[in-house]
């Protein structure tokens, strides 16, 4: 199959520049990086897409089997990367796509340039000393009100993942997003992003890494953010002065700077 279709592969920006290629999370597709492909695009060589079963990606692509863990994902980024021959790649995740990309940098770490892990969370599940920031009653809860009604959780989750108020239509266009999506995609993906335990992925990664927090955020607290960095070799924490789960939409421009500040020294 080509990948480019597979996966809705758009490249834009300086072609002299490093290529950064773009993970949206669980539920989105590649519009909502929007708000900081601008600025990304004057210095870098931006590669966006939709993970297979979300967005404008080919759904018949899309696999409950291959796609019902996180390492098909990961597998799909890097067809991406050899289709377009990639190399030194910045690969930025968003979400359950930083622990996508830790996982694809982990199989093939000469690929990769830096990683940069945008409000990652290894582990939802409290576990022990482990604060996630839910308890498996809490996403085990989640995970029954997605699978029967998941309109519902759309418009009822999109608003606490966003965290921003004082901007609704931030919190619209995020539930518009969830609501774009096939239920019986979101189901599978759902489990995969929040039943996933990548902790010990994180002490494997040998690609400098950046990870980006916000001061508060209610579905990957700053605790998550502090565990990533203190268990990746090496890597640097950025904490934005936001709020939400979604930097890149709610504050674009200190997303962006802090992305290009670890990626061309800018």
């Amino acid at each position: 199959m080509d990948v480019s279709r597979r996966n809705n592969v758009v490249v834009t920006g300086n072609p002299e520049g490093p290529a950064v290629l773009l993970a949206h999370g669980f539920g989105c597709d590649q519009n909502l990086w929007r708000r900081i492909v601008p600025d990304l695009a004057q210095h870098c060589r931006v590669v966006l897409f939709d993970h297979t079963g979300s967005g404008r990606s080919d759904l018949s692509a899309w696999s409950a089997e291959r796609h019902g863990t996180l390492d098909g994902y990961a597998d799909d980024v890097l067809d991406i990367c050899r289709e377009l021959e990639l190399r030194d790649v910045v690969l930025v995740g968003h979400s359950v796509s930083s622990m996508i990309a830790v996982l694809a940098a982990n199989r093939e770490p000469e690929r990769f340039a830096q990683l940069v892990l945008l409000t990652p969370s290894p582990c939802y599940v409290d576990d022990g000393d482990y604060r996630g920031g839910f308890s498996r009653a809490d996403i085990d809860e989640l995970l029954a009100a997605l699978e029967s009604n998941y309109l519902g959780w759309s418009a009822a989750m999109a608003p606490v993942i966003v965290d921003n108020p004082d901007q609704p239509e931030l919190a619209e266009e995020l539930k518009n997003s969830f609501c774009r999506t096939d239920p019986a995609i979101a189901r599978v993906f759902a489990r995969a992003t929040f039943l996933s335990d990548n902790r010990e992925d994180l002490r494997k990664v040998t690609v400098p890494t950046l990870v980006i927090q916000c001061a508060v955020d209610a579905i990957a607290p700053p605790e998550v953010g502090q565990f990533t960095h203190d268990q990746i070799a090496g890597s640097k924490l950025v904490t934005l002065n936001a709020i939400g789960h979604c930097p890149q939409l709610s504050a674009p421009e200190s997303t962006a700077e802090a992305i290009l500040e670890f990626v061309v020294g800018r």
